[in-house]
């Protein structure tokens, strides 16, 4: 693929050059866009500027998923691009945003071309995609596809127990409307996403751009640990019930039995009562994330660490309950989008699966969505050391503009 910086990437870095200091942490160099905090707002606030200075039609929907039209925005057969905005705790640059910030930069691209388009296109934000404040991710499209009732989205509490509705009010957006919306998505022909890989596939391959194949099924639960606050100096260690140490060899589970399966599972958040330096906690509350290949290969890993967990719990003496937070299911790109990706990109482009969740992979059971990734040098994800070559981002944005071309210009 020929890379002309001067064209095709001038938008991109002028775009990514203003979005950039928004939502970044000074001390940890990362990201801290939660959703429906200021940070979001100040993203969101920029994605309706550059949909109005192209002279899109910017919408919010009612879950406050943004929208940017070019054409009609009540017609059918709309071809649909974005990602989201929103980050994980000191997260990276790239994560959604180059996504977004892509899309908008690929129809500069075919304005350049003077590609005329026969259906109509739109840019999406969708929010909280990552689910770093309500624990819950993919919020925005998961609303969307009705696969998160309105009951269960005011369930959603973040740290503070402002909930979701709260949070969402307080930022100026209406909650009482929010569920599914099957006749925004029913006028979807195609959902492509542009996505950073979070992995060396394609580092490895020596490929710019990949097209994803499918989503491996994951899943949260959450763990709780319940033992007896007590005295750090005082209590001898045979009589405590001490549920850190039943967490901590659960995490050492989870490793075992990821690497027996071929999957992966972390622990990677946790809270602790009553949190005291001098204090036997009283309760441990570990989240785990699970990932693997197939269903079977992920309901072996989980199986597995759970019973674990039970037995550990059981042998100090604590009390365990397990509770499954969310689950995807696998998720298979429409194989016919998939292979007209790969007609216009060419057939040497590299399809490559992922073990990372994305809007994507929630709208594929409503609407026939792709996507395509872009190459990370050092695999690095979810962590401010991700990063993306200037002539791949440039890459990205080129492949994005002949699929969108493909796709909604003939």
């Amino acid at each position: 693929m020929s890379i002309d910086a001067s064209t095709a990437g001038a938008s991109f870095h002028e775009m990514w050059a203003e979005l950039r200091p928004v939502g970044r942490d000074a001390g940890s160099g990362g990201y801290r866009r939660y959703a429906w905090t200021g940070a979001d707002t100040d993203c969101r606030a920029w994605f309706r500027a550059q949909a109005e200075a192209r002279g899109l039609t910017y919408e919010t929907d009612r879950n406050g998923n943004q929208w940017a039209w070019l054409g009609d925005p009540s017609a059918e057969d709309a071809v649909v691009t974005g990602s989201h905005l929103d980050s994980v705790p000191d997260g990276g640059a790239f994560d959604g945003p180059l996504g977004v910030v892509s899309s908008f930069a690929a129809l500069d691209e075919l304005r350049r071309r003077g590609a005329q388009f026969t259906k109509p296109l739109a840019i999406t934000n969708f929010g909280d995609e990552e689910g770093a404040r309500f624990g819950l991710a993919c919020v925005g499209s998961r609303l969307a596809a009705g696969l998160l009732t309105k009951e269960q989205a005011y369930a959603l509490r973040d740290a503070d127990g402002i909930s979701l509705p709260q949070a969402m009010e307080a930022a100026g957006h209406d909650p009482d409307g929010i569920g599914a919306d099957p006749e925004r998505l029913a006028r979807i022909a195609a959902f492509v996403e542009l996505h950073v890989e979070q992995g060396r596939a394609l580092d490895l391959s020596g490929d710019r751009v990949g097209i994803a194949s499918a989503i491996w099924p994951h899943g949260r639960w959450r763990y709780d640990f319940h033992g007896e606050a007590n005295h750090a100096g005082t209590t001898r260690l045979v009589d405590r019930r001490d549920p850190m140490l039943a967490y901590a060899e659960t995490v050492l589970a989870a490793r075992r039995e990821a690497e027996l399966a071929g999957a992966v599972a972390t622990f990677g958040k946790i809270s602790v009562e009553p949190n005291g330096v001098n204090a036997i906690p009283s309760l441990v509350r570990g989240w785990l994330d699970a990932r693997a290949a197939d269903g079977v290969s992920l309901d072996q890993v989980v199986e597995g660490i759970r019973k674990a967990a039970g037995e550990y719990a059981d042998r100090h003496g604590i009390d365990l309950a397990v509770t499954r937070e969310s689950f995807t299911p696998v998720v298979e790109f429409e194989h016919a989008l998939r292979d007209e990706l790969a007609r216009i990109l060419g057939k040497q482009t590299p399809v490559l699966g992922t073990g990372a969740g994305h809007d994507a992979g929630i709208l594929a059971a409503s609407v026939p969505t792709a996507m395509l990734f872009v190459r990370n040098p050092t695999g690095v994800s979810h962590s401010p050391a991700e990063s993306v070559e200037e002539d791949d981002c440039v890459a990205g944005v080129l492949a994005l503009a002949d699929v969108l071309e493909g796709l909604a210009c003939r």
